[in-house]
Formats: C-alpha cells, sequence, structure tokens
C-alpha cells in the first residue's frame, strides 16, 4: 500500500495537470492567435474575405460551426434581416477576457454587435468602439480580427438592404465601411450598386404597376419585362428583378399550358419561346414543357387510336389523315404508314403471298392466287425483233401502281365443274356444239361435235387437276363474275399489260428463264425430244428440250416464275380481258384493259403445249373470237386487292 506522502505527490500532480489542460483550452478558444492560430473570422460575402488581414503562414484550419453554417448556404445578402441578426448574435468578434483599455473596448464592440448596434452614431456602436481599438492597438491580432469582422458584417447587411430596396441604408455601411482601415478593394463594387439602386428603385415600382395593369410582356419599355431588363442591366444581382423576371415568365408558361389545353399547339408553341426568351434555363420552363409533352403524347395517343379504328373500317384516306395529325405531335408513325401503305398497294398482303378466298355462301374456295407486286416495264417487243404483223408494236412503258392477285395456276377442270354445276351456267361448246381439239391422224387441230371443258386437248376424258381447255372467252368472264359473287371479292380476267407483266416477272429477256432452249425443265413447252402418242415430233421446237408432255400436263408440274405463277409460258394459253387491237397505238399505259364496247374478238395470252418457240415469247399475243373454243387454250383469273 502506497505512503499517504506518495498519495499526496500524485493528488498534486493530477492537480497541476488538469489545470494546465484547462488553460490551454481556454486560451486556444479565447487567444488563438498567442498559438499560431488564424483567427475566427465570419464569412459572409467574398468581399469580406478580401479584407480579412491573413495570417503569413497560418495552417488550415477546421471551420467552426458558424462558419461551417454561413458556408453552406447562398449569400448572406439574400438571407432576411431577423436572420442575419440572429446570426450576429451568436458569436462576437474581437472579444478577449483579458486585461486592459483593448480589452475592454473589443468586448463592450462585441456586445455592441450582438444588440445590432454597428455603426451608430452613438459612442457605444461597434464601429466607434473597435475605431478606438485601432488608436489604442493598431498592431494587436484581436484588433485586427475585430475590424476584419466589422467590414464583414457591414458588407453584409449592405447587400441585404439592397435586396431588400433600402438603398439609403446600404449607402448608410458604405459610409462606415469607408473609416474602417484596411484594404477596401471591394468597395468600388458595392457603390456602383449602391449607385445604381438610385435608378433602379422607380423602375421597380414602374413595374409593379405594370404588373397590377396585367401588362407583363409586349414590344417597347411600356411592359413589366422590359423594366426588369432594365434593372437588371443596371443591377445584374437585384432580387427582385430576378423574381419579377419569373413572374413573368410564368404568366408565358401559363398561357403555353392553356394553349396545349385547347389543343392549340402553335400558341402553345409560341408562348413557349416567349418564355424561354425570359429565362431559358429555369426549372419552371422545363416543368411546363415536360407536361405539355406529356399532353401532346396522350393526345397523339388517342390519335393513333382513332387511326388505327379507321385504318380497321377499311378509310384508309381519313386514317392518313388522323396518323399525319398525330405525326405533328410528336408521335412515331412510320411503322403506321408503312402498312397503311401496304394495305393501299395490297390490301394488307406482301408481294409473293399466296392466299385463297372461301366462298360465303357454299362450300368451298376460289383458286390459290399469288401476290403481285406493282411496278413498271417495256411493253411489247423491240423494233429488232419485230414480228411480221407488227401487233407488237410500238414498245412502250406501262406502270401498274397497285399490286394485284393471280391464280397460280391456270382454272382446272374440276374447279371449272364447281362453277356450272352451281351456277346452272352452260358453256358455248355446250350451246354451239364442239371445240377444236388434237387429231393425231393428222397432227392438225380440228373442230369436233360433241367436245366440250369435261374433255382435254384431244376430245378425251380430262383429269380433274388438267387445265380446263375448250373454253371461250364468254366462258372465262361468267366464271369471274360468279367468283365474285361467291367470295364477295372482285375477280376479273387480267388485262393483257397485267398478263405480259406477270409473265416476264421482272425480266427483259424473250422468255422469263432467259433466251433460247431451257437448260431444265421449266413448262410444258414443244420440244425436239417430245413424241407424240404415233411418235409423231415437232416440226418448230426448243433444240434439245423434253418434258415427257404431248399435250397439257396437270397444272404445277414444272417450275413456278419469279413471281411464283405456274405454267405462264406454256401448257396451254389464256384469255385475257382486253379486245384485239392490231398493235399498241394509243395503248393505255397504266395497265388496264384495253376494251371497246361491243368488241367480238380478245386477245389470248402465253403459249401452249403445242406453240412454236416464237410464239412462246412473253411479247406474243393472238388474237380470236370471244366465243372460240380450243383445245390449246384456257385461262386464269386475277383479283384486285
Amino acid at each position: 500500500m502506497p505512503k499517504p506522502q506518495s498519495l499526496n505527490r500524485q493528488h498534486a500532480i493530477g492537480g497541476a495537470i488538469g489545470v494546465a489542460v484547462l488553460v490551454f483550452a481556454l486560451a486556444y478558444r479565447f487567444f488563438p492567435e498567442a498559438l499560431k492560430v488564424e483567427p475566427a473570422m465570419l464569412k459572409s460575402h467574398p468581399a469580406a474575405v478580401s479584407s480579412a488581414p491573413a495570417a503569413v503562414g497560418a495552417a488550415p484550419r477546421k471551420l467552426t460551426p458558424a462558419e461551417s453554417e454561413l458556408n453552406a448556404g447562398p449569400p448572406i445578402s439574400l438571407a432576411p434581416a431577423a436572420v442575419i441578426a440572429a446570426r450576429a448574435r451568436q458569436g462576437a468578434f474581437g472579444t478577449h477576457e483579458g486585461k486592459g483599455k483593448v480589452a475592454e473596448l473589443l468586448t463592450r464592440a462585441g456586445q455592441s454587435a450582438r444588440a445590432g448596434n454597428l455603426a451608430g452614431p452613438d459612442k457605444d456602436s461597434a464601429m466607434a468602439l473597435v475605431l478606438q481599438a485601432v488608436q489604442q492597438a493598431p498592431d494587436d491580432p484581436h484588433v485586427k480580427t475585430a475590424v476584419s469582422q466589422l467590414h464583414a458584417r457591414l458588407v453584409a447587411n449592405a447587400q441585404q438592404s439592397l435586396a431588400t430596396g433600402d438603398a439609403e441604408g446600404a449607402r448608410g455601411d458604405l459610409e462606415a465601411l469607408k473609416r474602417l482601415p484596411g484594404p477596401q478593394d471591394d468597395l468600388a463594387t458595392l457603390a456602383a450598386r449602391i449607385d445604381a439602386a438610385a435608378r433602379v428603385q422607380p423602375l421597380l415600382e414602374q413595374a409593379s404597376d405594370l404588373i397590377q395593369q396585367g401588362k407583363l410582356e409586349g414590344k417597347g419599355d411600356d411592359s413589366a419585362l422590359a423594366l426588369y431588363r432594365k434593372v437588371l442591366a443596371l443591377d445584374p444581382e437585384n432580387v427582385v428583378a430576378r423574381e419579377g423576371l419569373q413572374r413573368v415568365q410564368q404568366a408565358a408558361l401559363d398561357r403555353a399550358l392553356g394553349a396545349a389545353a385547347q389543343n392549340d399547339d402553335a400558341k402553345a408553341d409560341a408562348a413557349l419561346a416567349d418564355a424561354a426568351a425570359i429565362l431559358p434555363s429555369s426549372p419552371a420552363l422545363a416543368q411546363t414543357r415536360a407536361r405539355i409533352e406529356a399532353m401532346r403524347s396522350g393526345r397523339a395517343a388517342n390519335l393513333m387510336a382513332q387511326a388505327e379504328s379507321a385504318f380497321d373500317a377499311g378509310n384508309l384516306d381519313l386514317a392518313q389523315r388522323i396518323a399525319g395529325q398525330a405525326a405533328a405531335l410528336g408521335a412515331s408513325t412510320e411503322a403506321f404508314l408503312a402498312r397503311l401503305q401496304n394495305a393501299r398497294e395490297y390490301a394488307d398482303y406482301h408481294p409473293g403471298q399466296v392466299f385463297a378466298d372461301r366462298f360465303l355462301d357454299i362450300a368451298g374456295q376460289a383458286p390459290a392466287m399469288v401476290v403481285i407486286p406493282h411496278g413498271s416495264f417495256e411493253m411489247g417487243a423491240p423494233e429488232r425483233s419485230r414480228s411480221q404483223s407488227g401487233a407488237e408494236q410500238p414498245q412502250h412503258e406501262v406502270t401498274i401502281a397497285k399490286g394485284f392477285a393471280m391464280a397460280r395456276a391456270e382454272v382446272t377442270v374440276a374447279e371449272f365443274r364447281t362453277f356450272v354445276h352451281q351456277s346452272g351456267y352452260v358453256p358455248d361448246a355446250d350451246r354451239l356444239g364442239g371445240a377444236s381439239v388434237y387429231d393425231e391422224s393428222n397432227g392438225r387441230m380440228q373442230m369436233r361435235s360433241g367436245v366440250d371443258w369435261r374433255d382435254d386437248y384431244a376430245g378425251q376424258r380430262a383429269q380433274d387437276d388438267d387445265p380446263v381447255v375448250n373454253v371461250s372467252w364468254n366462258d372465262a368472264h361468267a366464271y369471274a363474275q360468279w367468283l365474285s359473287k361467291r367470295t364477295g371479292q372482285h375477280y376479273r380476267l387480267p388485262t393483257e399489260a397485267e398478263y405480259e407483266y406477270a409473265e416476264r416477272a421482272g425480266t427483259t429477256t424473250p422468255y422469263w428463264w432467259g433466251t433460247g432452249s431451257p437448260k431444265q425443265k421449266v413448262e410444258n413447252l414443244t420440244g425436239t425430244g417430245d413424241r407424240s402418242p404415233a411418235h409423231r415430233s415437232w416440226a418448230n421446237a426448243f433444240k434439245n428440250y423434253s418434258d415427257g408432255y404431248w399435250g397439257p400436263a396437270p397444272v404445277m408440274s414444272f417450275l413456278p416464275n419469279p413471281f411464283g405463277l405456274y405454267d405462264m409460258s406454256g401448257n396451254v394459253s389464256e384469255w385475257v380481258a382486253d379486245c384485239w387491237h392490231d398493235n399498241y397505238v394509243r395503248a393505255p399505259t397504266d395497265g388496264s384493259a384495253w376494251v371497246n364496247p361491243g368488241c367480238d374478238e380478245r386477245v389470248i395470252r402465253g403459249g401452249s403445249w403445242g406453240s412454236a418457240p416464237e410464239q412462246d415469247r412473253s411479247a406474243f399475243r393472238l388474237g380470236a373470237a370471244a366465243d372460240a373454243r380450243s383445245g390449246r387454250v384456257g385461262f386464269r383469273v386475277t383479283r384486285d386487292l
């Protein structure tokens, strides 16, 4: 156990250390200069900082709570006077609790400052007391700190006075500042603002009157906007003018919202432009633009829904007009307009698509159709390959502006049978008696009684999938009309221009497969390798070609052309809608049928199983009476989209 003397000694040492720590803390708090620490300064404005004396070689220090609060927000000149007064009372400047005249003056100056008496005329103002301290000890660090802090307080007061329109109060603070020793570089700027305030105040009052009269904007100087701009030209930091600009801009933004609510986009955009010219980067402008964009987006969505409804109802013109209105509101309409254009050109089908319309009132369906793309081509043959009759001239450009559908193959015996049985129609072969068929005994086509659409090229019973032959133009036309009734769509015979366009399928060569003899089985053509049942051969045929048929083949037995159509240049020739004309002088150039009322001779296009190579060319054409029947002629149909 320690001796009593040791305990007493330890207690004495501990007490001495505690007193030393307490003295050091008090010295650090009230006499920082003695410890070579930069004194705390009230930093309320950059000008105040620049005028404060800096300790040479002083180390960086941590800000006091009061300094942190003041430096964390906007300039104190924008704070209410009550806030400034409260902050002034929170910490005195220049006080120290030492003895002597200077310490007493600074302590009293701090008390006056806390009471709000900075630069009054009496001898107890902070200004008067600090100036006395300067006379007593101009080099005292505490005195210098007091001068610096008083300077900062006066600058802050002056700026607050200017912000509230009290130019005289600011001028009084400026005069007081001039009496303080030390740097005064910031006073020129303050003086300029005070001088401007004298001219600014009448302008602000006029602007207030104009706002009451509703004259916020307008041309010339007779508007609040013009006056606020003048004020800011004189005093760029004027808070009242800045708030005035915000008020004027808000009026323009309200106009924009009102116009947008009434769907008047031109007025809304004009009002937004006016608002942007006032304060281009204001949050209110951005928010209003966003609201108007949202309103327009909603309207655009509604318009697009209306456009879709019009499209579904088949009113394409109305759908396009409504979509245009939606596009003006920023809606994305590219996909819809593409659908609309496709509907105009292909009725929502697409080129190359195969479809078949079902009958509406009976079981069954129309022949399978292929959608043919619209386009242009040179119809007829060039002069260098002019036929002897000149029927294929002059060669001319034809533009087919709208897509159409053409049957993939010739109408079959089975399809024609359904028509005859369901309609009660009497074909010309039955009505007139017979048709022209192939006679194997002499190798010629000859009229034979008792032959009709049920029979093949030689007068024998045909198979269901054989192309129907021994039918006239009248029969083919009647079949197309019957299809229209059964399906509710417009079926017809192809025009002569449509047939050649579809047969060429984008090619410019004599045949769709190129020139000369095919390299593979492309169509049912006359070939040097073909033989009849009696072993006859063709005198004029494609060399080194054989397709295995003498007479028509079942439809779609060979390759399709590039448009997906079968048997366009072979198998059987086909009736088209046009009347026969000896040449193309004055022929239509839009792909329509060239028809003369009452004409009794129609056009046949495409080669057949018995055609010479010259007759298989895409440009070849032939005329025949509308009631002619032949074992080499059939037909296919076309449908409008």
